[in-house]
């Protein structure tokens, strides 16, 4: 008993001591690991103007870039900006260094990449306090701007060069006629400093073009004048990132307003620009500028001592031009630079169909003398459908006089109706004035009477000859209310006489169509006398036939509904057609003229059954300007 307890006791001591061993093994593994992983490399980028800011934010986007296709390891990248870079507020520097020094001091970043000259002024002024020690890279930023003198081991330079004088000669190249060049500029610090520098650079200028600066111009003002820029005008963009009212601006925003407005060209020194509103020219290339920086960081990231990396300053890429910006303002292809490249240039159709219109060619010459044939084929169609519309034109003439002999006792009625109320009234004027003491007002009454009802007969009269003259189709301007209007009347004795209630409603606003007046009419009128025929066995209450215009979309139109019993299902779509009839006595002609004259009016009409009853038909005319 008492040695297995001791066994036992050994035994649980060889397994403490066997835990421990593979505790240590697990930890002396899991550090090897972490040492063997340290993690990606970080990579600050500061900016100057924030990280959306032209043309900073594209020379960043390229650095990413490049970075992540080109390293080794795994890049993480931080993003910074110096929200006071825009105001000079200096004194927001301690805070925004006390901010990065607090967010870095466990951590700090592998490598900066100061964006622009204000960032890399930033880092330079307060090296001691944040990032004493890490390598940086200043990128983005002309020569003359950087600090070499400030410079450490840990700092490597990809500037750039600016040649101003060569940018504007440019100008005059692309356009020999320019008097003016307008430069727009803010006025932070570096756009004071290229406004000094410009202004020195350019001063040679002076006798060949006219320099006009607008640095001192709120932003609203300057776009103001830019819609009225004097003719053979060019616009030199600098940059926009605080106007001379103190506003900030996002620079690539600015240079958007300010093309919406300017009725000049404009030209830049970046290409971070190019593609939207600048005409284009010899200008930085930020693809290229970026690739450089990230081929210096890669170099850093890997070991590379910064301050032992010379890069030579980058100059104007080849020049590029936007096509469309050189057709909106008329530059010609010969004035550009030599080793120019045009953009967006839209394919000529040759270009763009060259095999489709070889085939094309080759087609027509092989079918060249089946060409007179057709040719000579479609004339004589031609006569035939001109003939065609002259048949159908007697034939519509015809089929007014056939309704016009329908109107007869409606016309009649209308006319003996005046006649004789002229003839009532003659006869009490002659007896007025036989007696001693005629009443002079009251005979004055009954001229004014008579002198109505002549012209009421007259009207009749000029309707019905306007009905039933022979004139030629002719489209002109005219109110299709007005022509509902006239044919309502005309037709409201016809109503009357076939114990029928004609209703007119007229829409409020005009429908102005081009049409033949006559011919329209008849379309109507060939529409209510087929209503009131419909409506020959329906009780006399609802004998109803109602016309009304209105204006759908960019049509105008016209409805003839009626209440009697509709259109067979089966024979919608045969109403339209020549001879077709439901009329015992009809020769089914009325609505195949109607549909004629209505497509010659480049029309539709077309015809349905009512939901309670009787038929309606609509017409449909476009509407003219």
């Amino acid at each position: 008993m008492q040695f297995w307890l001791v066994a036992l006791s050994w035994r649980s001591c060889t397994w403490t001591f066997a835990a421990a061993l593979a505790v240590a093994f697990l930890l002396a593994t899991l550090g090897q690991s972490q040492a063997a992983d340290p993690g990606p490399k970080r990579v600050l980028m500061l900016h100057s103007f924030g990280p959306r800011s032209k043309p900073w934010s594209d020379y960043a986007q390229a650095i990413r870039t490049e970075i992540d296709l080109h390293s080794q390891s795994s890049v993480e990248f931080l993003e910074h900006s110096l929200v006071n870079a825009g105001q000079s507020q200096e004194k927001l520097e301690g805070a925004v260094v006390e901010y990065l020094s607090t967010l870095y001091t466990d951590h700090p970043p592998d490598l900066i990449v100061a964006l622009g000259a204000p960032a890399a002024s930033f880092i330079q002024r307060h090296r001691q306090l944040i990032f004493p020690m890490v390598p940086m890279i200043i990128t983005a930023v002309d020569q003359r701007l950087v600090q070499y003198e400030k410079l450490t081991d840990n700092d490597a330079v990809v500037s750039a060069t600016n040649d101003v004088p060569f940018l504007f000669e440019n100008i005059m190249r692309v356009l020999p006629d320019t008097k003016t060049i307008a430069i727009v500029n803010g006025t932070s610090q570096i756009e004071r400093f290229w406004t000094e520098e410009m202004r020195r650079e350019l001063a040679p200028l002076a006798g060949r073009v006219e320099l006009k600066w607008y640095d001192e111009l709120p932003f609203d003002e300057l776009l103001k004048k830019a819609e009225h820029l004097p003719p053979h005008t060019a616009i030199f963009f600098v940059l926009m990132n605080v106007d001379a009212a103190g506003i900030t601006h996002e620079t690539g925003n600015a240079l958007n307003k300010l093309a919406a407005s300017a009725s000049a060209p404009i030209f830049s020194f970046d290409g971070s620009f190019f593609g939207e509103n600048v005409v284009g020219g010899p200008m930085f290339s930020p693809l290229e500028g970026g690739r450089i920086a990230a081929a210096v960081a890669i170099r850093i990231l890997e070991g590379e001592k910064a301050g032992n990396i010379k890069t030579p300053a980058i100059e104007y890429a080849s020049p590029k031009f936007d096509w469309r910006q050189m057709q909106r303002f008329g530059i010609s292809d010969s004035n550009l630079p030599i080793g120019s490249t045009v953009y967006f240039r839209q394919p000529t159709v040759w270009e763009r169909y060259r095999w489709q219109i070889a085939s094309i060619v080759a087609v027509l010459l092989i079918q060249i003398g089946f060409i007179s044939v057709l040719l000579r084929e479609h004339r004589r169609r031609q006569l035939a459908e001109v003939q065609a519309r002259q048949r159908m034109a007697e034939l519509a003439h015809v089929n007014r006089f056939s309704t016009a002999g329908e109107l007869t006792a409606s016309i009649a009625h209308e006319i003996n109706q005046p006649l004789g109320s002229i003839l009532t009234n003659a006869e009490t004027a002659k007896v007025i004035l036989q007696s001693p003491s005629p009443d002079i007002s009251e005979l004055n009454e009954i001229v004014d009477d008579i002198l109505n009802d002549d012209r009421r007969a007259n009207e009749v009269i000029r309707s019905m000859r306007s009905l039933l003259k022979r004139a030629p189709f002719e489209l002109k301007r005219l109110d299709l209310n007005d022509v509902a209007r006239e044919t309502i009347e005309f037709l409201s004795a016809l109503a009357v006489a076939r114990k029928a209630e004609l209703i007119g409603v007229i829409t409020p606003g005009a429908l102005p169509v081009l049409g033949d007046r006559i011919q329209l009419q008849q379309v109507i009128l060939n529409l209510v006398v087929n209503g009131i025929d419909a409506m020959k066995d329906m009780p006399s209450e609802n004998r109803i036939i109602s016309i009304r215009t209105s204006r759908v979309e960019s049509f105008a139109q016209l409805s003839v509904s009626d209440h009697g019993p509709g259109i067979p299902e089966d024979k919608l779509e045969r109403v339209f057609a020549p001879f077709y009839t439901s009329k015992a006595e009809g020769m089914g002609m009325g609505l195949s003229i109607a549909r004629t004259i209505i497509v010659a009016h480049k029309g539709l009409i077309s015809a349905r059954n009512r939901d309670h009853g009787g038929a309606s038909f609509r017409i449909r005319l476009p509407l003219v300007s």
